[in-house]
């Protein structure tokens, strides 16, 4: 039985607010993959109040519409009575993490991810034998295999569309999984240097802006990094990088691990008061919607409440700092690319943010924004999603691969480092070498005038 704590009790009126019109249904991926009401926002709503309600227990079956959900928030996009359903599922889960005994190696598997993704350091040992083996023979074609004739392929994803048969994946897929996702990473690029400690502004200088580096980001993607502190530096803001940060606690928020989540929060918070930022810039979705929520987060902590508002009112998407940061100063140099601008849902949907992405691409000359086919659909990354839930994630991302294959782009702009590893290894399986970058790096190369 969902358990009725001041905490739950408080989202009664969001539960409440669902009318059940429906208008949720084609915005969601897991229905529109099987077509369940129970694998539909308004679906697991119901579960949540059947659950409150003491109508339903919390059985495998139940906890399995709960895992399925990618949490995308699309949903939120299309509701027209305004249910936020990022709180209710984040504390369903925090629920069922609390009172569901999962199976021991779905445990393992869950503690071993939590142990290593959100610690740059543990994350570049685990990655250190990638990059080993990379020098010797292409992971690729070992995880992947022999690419299957385009007939073949369509055929195996569309009957796995079909039937959502409701049992978690077994330990050997998710391994399976994890290093098809995983990137292609060289000993340089695992111990780049890191982003400095300060960058100052060229010119006056408009702001100081502090910068999230990360976990993920930080290891497997530090030019993402750089380039944003090159970008921000030369439209006049003194960009501040404090050593002592660490994960912000997206990916445990996410997955209902919500004691984790405060706990990285209030490190976060502490490590960005100290040199006394005006603005927080962020270039990973997921993290940047995460960050936004902590004065709700830490609502009911006394001690953290005041400061938790007071740092979420100063984050920005790296994208919406500079579109806020009003007229370019630095000069934007021709750079002839066809882009297709994938939306990570954590940026688009979470936190409403679409045209200061595309208004930031646009601003280069040369640059031709090539419209993709289900832009709001997930591309099955969704924080831990692709590890835990690798058959759902995979058919999202092929479909996804497909999609942006279609416009033929030169490059994907990706705003988010979970979606660039999901759209890579798709890509991959379709037998195609894609080249994937996130907004400012292409924004830094037109400011630098060339890669």
């Amino acid at each position: 039985m969902i358990e009725r704590s001041a905490e739950s009790l408080a989202l009664q009126d969001q539960i409440d607010k669902c009318v059940h019109c429906g208008f949720c249904l084609p915005s969601c991926p897991t229905y529109m993959l099987w077509g369940e009401e129970m694998d539909s926002p308004r679906g697991r709503i119901y579960l949540m109040k059947a659950g409150r309600e003491g109508r339903a227990q919390m059985t495998d079956g139940f906890v399995r519409h709960f895992d399925a959900c990618l949490g995308c928030m699309a949903c939120v996009t299309a509701c027209p009575s305004g249910v936020q359903y990022g709180p209710l599922i984040e504390t369903t889960r925090g629920q069922i993490d609390r009172q569901h005994p999962r199976p021991f190696a779905d445990r393992l598997f869950r503690s071993a991810i939590f142990a290593v993704l959100p610690y740059p350091g543990r994350l570049r040992v685990a990655l250190a034998p990638l990059a080993m083996w990379s020098s010797v023979v292409s992971r690729w074609s070992l995880v992947v295999g022999r690419r299957a004739p385009d007939d073949q392929r369509r055929t195996t994803v569309d009957q796995r569309r079909t039937t959502n048969d409701h049992r978690p994946s077994t330990i050997f897929t998710r391994l399976r999984a994890a290093l098809a996702l995983a990137p292609r990473v060289t000993f340089s690029s695992l111990f780049a240097p890191a982003v400095p400690e300060r960058t100052p502004a060229i010119g006056e200088r408009r702001l100081t802006v502090g910068l999230l580096t990360g976990c993920a980001q930080r290891v497997m993607f530090p030019q993402v990094n750089a380039a944003t502190a090159r970008v921000l530096a030369a439209e006049g803001c003194d960009v501040v990088a404090p050593a002592a940060q660490g994960c912000c606690g997206a990916l445990a928020l996410h997955a209902g691990r919500l004691d984790e989540a405060r706990a990285f929060a209030r490190r976060a918070i502490a490590a960005f008061e100290q040199p006394g930022v005006d603005r927080i810039g962020v270039n990973a979705a997921g993290c940047g919607s995460s960050m936004k929520e902590y004065g709700e987060l830490l609502a009911d902590d006394p001690a953290w409440a005041d400061r938790a508002r007071a740092f979420a009112s100063k984050v920005r998407d790296a994208s919406e700092l500079v579109d806020e940061l009003g007229p370019p100063r630095a000069t934007r140099h021709p750079l002839k690319l066809r882009v297709a601008y994938q939306d990570a849902c954590h940026l688009a949907h979470a936190q409403g943010i679409r045209q200061a992405p595309r208004d930031l691409l646009a601003s280069i000359p040369g640059v031709e924004l090539l419209p993709i086919a289900e832009a709001d659909v997930c591309c099955g990354s969704a924080g831990i999603y692709n590890l835990v839930e690798p058959d759902t994630a995979r058919q999202l991302g092929d479909r996804k691969a497909g999609c942006i294959a279609a416009v033929n782009p030169d490059v994907i702009a990706s705003a988010n480092p979970g979606c660039t590893l999901q759209i890579a290894a798709a890509a991959r399986r379709r037998g195609e070498d894609v080249r994937i970058l996130h907004p400012m790096e292409i924004l830094d190369a037109s400011i630098k005038g060339g890669w």
